[in-house]
């Protein structure tokens, strides 16, 4: 695993104990199938790479801190995409599905100080600050899960608390990230509905580009 870091991410032994750092976790890894093999990351939204869109979205949305997780063409995404301060995850793996992408996120967290991560998909232009704003709000403690929900059903964003990691990390294959592990912690899953401030689509096949901007 290469985990390129633009800057300094050590734990801060001044922060107060009662301060939670949460970094919010861009899975931008995926190389667009479906799409003629053009990188999810490099569609182009608002006239720029929609990864940057995305990071945008997440920092606006209270996350100060944003590891992006890169996999299909990464040295192209590099290269034409402007992240400053991201920290920036080669996934070598990204082919596997998004399993791999979340697995490689959640082990550059090792380290950090993080107390939890809030991962957000770079696919889905239509959820934006106000839906990630809300879910860090219901963040508890290292214990916490929390995810947003679209007319009661669980989607992104989903905030991981420190104490799942090695779980999550342990059971997300394929694509179905930490849907399993989420299966089994069902009853601990706080739901932040969102579906008043955001649209959980995904830009998956050529038809779904006319949500892009």
């Amino acid at each position: 695993m290469t985990h390129h870091q633009s800057r300094d991410t050590a734990p801060d032994p001044a922060r107060p104990a009662s301060e939670s750092v949460i970094v919010g976790l861009l899975l931008a890894a995926g190389g667009g199938r479906r799409l003629g093999g053009r990188p999810k990351a490099l569609l182009t939204h608002r006239g720029r790479p929609l990864v940057e869109h995305a990071v945008g979205v997440l920092r606006a949305g209270g996350c100060t801190r944003v590891h992006v997780v890169l996999g299909a063409e990464s040295s192209a995404v590099r290269a034409r995409a402007d992240l400053p301060g991201c920290v920036l995850v080669d996934n070598p793996d990204w082919a596997e599905g998004m399993g791999s992408s979340l697995r490689a996120g959640l082990e550059s967290l090792t380290g950090t100080g993080a107390d939890a991560a809030l991962v957000s998909l770079v696919d889905q232009p239509g959820i934006g600050p106000e839906a990630v704003a809300r879910v860090l709000a219901a963040h508890g403690s290292r214990g916490s899960l929390v995810a947003a929900a679209y007319d009661g059903v669980r989607g992104h964003p989903v905030l991981f608390g420190a104490d799942h990691w090695a779980g999550i990390t342990a059971t997300a294959t394929g694509d179905r990230g930490a849907r399993v592990y989420l299966k089994e912690h069902g009853d601990t899953i706080t739901l932040v509905e969102c579906g008043d401030v955001a649209r959980p689509y995904d830009i998956d096949t050529e038809a779904d580009l006319v949500h892009l901007e």
